[in-house]
């Protein structure tokens, strides 16, 4: 078999669209695996409605939840009989060539252990609201982490497609609380030995909505995940690469690590908390727990002061 997809369903609101959008591929050489996450809505119906040898379903007895959201990503990949695995959202979809083009990538790069495709951000009303960046056909996992640290880059989790070896070599999705840049990282590893391949056919779409992970959790939770990230980041540059491109890239990839962390610490602040001053001298009182600095935390409390100002003259 070419392909498992692989859903670890919740949310019932979008199920169908995603369950409808992978049966009318037009390749049909794949295996769709769904785990209801003891889900209290009723996503049995929405299965059960299906006649698919494609399909199979399986149900978790107790809730592996947000914070461990990636053990069930893991539990999805245990299934697979596929020879590559997508992990979709239960609230996105493909496009129906979405499988096609991504087995054209693959006879054009066999080598990879990870692919990508260009993705079109959809909202709750399944409307397209934005398209990601183009992106060049292959390139070394230095050049991937070094444009999406610098924020050039949006990466989601189904629009990549992963060698189901190399994955489960690699011991699953890289863990996360909240999967916070558990993709990101899953995908670094997987293209550290032979590189990434890309296609700029957005054959994925993604859905914005208010009840993804990125917009729910604990903030601290949130921010002992940027740690763990950054822990990550600064022992794979530790290594040396062999191509001399990729050292240059390494040593680009140094000077923007700091920036990086700093930005996304800053913003999960302020976009997780209604953040004042007394919020500041209750983050002074933890902020070496998270490597904050009083700069930081300031920055932080001019920005929410500003945007406050602006939403109250709008």
């Amino acid at each position: 078999m070419k392909f498992t997809i692989g859903i670890p369903a919740y949310k019932s609101t979008y199920l169908k669209e995603c369950i409808d959008s992978i049966l009318a591929q037009t390749y049909i050489d794949f295996e769709l695996i769904i785990i209801n996450d003891a889900s209290p809505q009723n996503l049995d119906e929405i299965v059960n409605s299906y006649d698919s040898q494609k399909i199979s379903y399986y149900k978790n007895e107790t809730n592996f939840g947000a914070l461990n959201v990636v053990d069930n990503w893991n539990k999805c990949l245990s299934y697979a009989k596929g020879d590559f695995f997508i992990l979709m959202g239960d609230d996105d979809r493909m496009r129906p060539d979405y499988l096609q083009e991504f087995s054209s990538l693959i006879d054009k790069y066999p080598l990879c252990g990870v692919y990508h495709c260009r993705a079109v951000i959809i909202n709750e009303n399944s409307i397209p609201i934005q398209l990601t960046e183009p992106r060049p056909e292959f390139e070394s996992v230095y050049d991937s982490l070094l444009q999406r640290i610098k924020g050039n880059r949006l990466f989601f989790i189904s629009d990549y497609v992963y060698k189901t070896d190399t994955l489960k070599n690699n011991g699953g999705f890289y863990k996360l609380p909240l999967a916070w840049a558990s993709d990101d990282i899953s995908s670094y590893i997987a293209a550290e030995k032979n590189g990434i391949a890309h296609t700029n056919n957005p054959v994925f779409e993604y859905r914005r909505s208010a009840q993804t992970i990125s917009s729910t959790g604990n903030v601290h939770t949130k921010l002992d995940a940027i740690l763990n990230e950054e822990n990550w980041l600064n022992t794979f540059i530790n290594k040396q690469p062999v191509n001399p491109v990729d050292i240059i890239l390494k040593e680009n990839i140094k000077q923007e690590i700091r920036k990086f962390i700093q930005k996304k610490k800053i913003m999960t602040i302020y976009l997780s908390t209604n953040y004042n001053l007394f919020s500041f001298f209750k983050w002074c009182a933890v902020k070496n727990k998270y490597n904050l600095s009083i700069q930081e935390l300031l920055y932080t409390l001019v920005l929410s002061v500003k945007n406050k100002r602006s939403a109250k003259y709008e």
